[in-house]
């Protein structure tokens, strides 16, 4: 999921005054709203609080750090974070340039359960805080069990039915059946809206989970 959010003060003043698209965002549930983030969003964004580094899409903290400033000129509730980040998944922003994120990765009042959760966390001192303690230890997973590394880094956009996963952002890993080499070069160096991992990975978990994808990818 990539949040469309290069303007968040534009945006949130637009929802501030009734102009969102997609109607009131109702209060969701946050503990849902995490979990779903981490299924769907955690791979294009960033969000201290969900553990997420991705750099596809705007990072969270970041865009919403700001408008949580005290401050008559600043400050906006929750409720209206909340409506922005809804609008955002149920109609997102398209640019001529760059990746964008599909519509409807979650519905209903998945919707509202993961603007909810959004809006809890995003830019405040404990998420922010959480950020920080994890840069300092150098929160890094050091494991080379190739379903372990696919789960925590490629479930939310892809679908391999090896590692239960039913992402709709990249391809279908069943369906293509790729090959080590193809995989492999893949995880190194990116493509089109999925980032290069060459740095966050060692070569032997990238080696790691593409002997995992090729070996399973359209097994059941």
């Amino acid at each position: 999921m990539r949040l469309a959010l290069a303007a968040p003060i534009a945006a949130l003043a637009l929802a501030g005054a009734g102009c969102g698209t997609g109607g009131v965002a109702a209060k969701g549930n946050t503990q849902s709203g995490e979990q779903l983030f981490k299924n769907h969003c955690a791979f294009c964004h960033t969000l201290a609080s969900a553990g997420a580094n991705g750099k596809t899409g705007p990072n969270l903290d970041d865009a919403f750090a700001g408008v949580r400033r005290s401050g008559r000129d600043w400050h906006f509730q929750d409720s209206t974070i909340r409506q922005v980040v809804a609008d955002q998944i149920k109609f997102p922003a398209q640019r001529d340039e760059g990746p964008n994120m599909p519509p409807n990765l979650v519905k209903g009042h998945e919707v509202d359960d993961v603007a909810a959760y959004v809006a809890s966390v995003a830019g405040t001192n404990a998420s922010l805080a959480a950020g920080s303690a994890g840069a300092a230890s150098g929160a890094t997973t050091k494991s080379t069990n190739g379903k372990a590394i696919f789960t925590s880094n490629c479930a939310s956009c892809h679908t391999l039915a090896a590692a239960g996963t039913h992402g709709t952002v990249g391809p279908d890993l069943d369906k293509l059946k790729p090959a080590f080499a193809v995989v492999k070069r893949q995880v190194t160096n990116g493509g089109a809206v999925m980032p290069a991992f060459k740095g966050k990975l060692t070569a032997a978990q990238i080696a790691a989970v593409a002997k995992f994808v090729s070996g399973h990818a359209g097994k059941k």
